[in-house]
């Protein structure tokens, strides 16, 4: 998570939403991004989606089975969706998100009998710290 929540401190710098994201096989990194959705002018350039991507061409491959997936804030649907799909073993996740958050919040995406996928979900490592990244770039936003 650490190497995640770095990986946000940076997306912030250049003016991302301070969120990161790291897919892990094992002990080896796969994949380590933070958010782009301002630098690529691409809504769907979420860190979740860029590690995955980045995972799944390391990889060779359409799935992720047996990989885990770190990342600084609770999944939106989007992201919950394309974890379902590529098949993660694990997320863990910093900070809920209870507006767009689609894993322990809002639809809860892999309670739905529809989730033909359901990763096993660990929250709160880190918590303050990204909540508390979160909370100070979007006061900067608004100042």
């Amino acid at each position: 998570m650490d190497l995640a929540l770095a990986l946000a401190e940076a997306a912030a710098a250049m003016g991302e939403a301070p969120v990161g994201a790291v897919i892990m096989e094992g002990n080896r990194v796969l994949a380590a991004e933070g958010n782009r959705m301002q630098s690529l002018r691409d809504p769907t350039a979420h860190a979740e989606l860029l590690a995955m991507r980045k995972a799944l061409d390391v990889r060779g491959t359409g799935r992720l089975d047996g990989c885990d997936l770190y990342v600084t804030l609770e999944p939106c649907a989007m992201c919950a969706g394309a974890i379902a799909h590529t098949r993660l073993r694990r997320v863990y996740f910093a900070a809920e998100d209870t507006k767009a958050g689609a894993v322990e919040n809002g639809i809860r995406l892999f309670e739905q009998p529809t989730c033909h996928h359901r990763p096993e979900v660990i929250s709160g490592l880190s918590a303050a710290r990204a909540e508390a990244m979160l909370v100070d770039f979007f006061r900067k936003l608004r100042d």
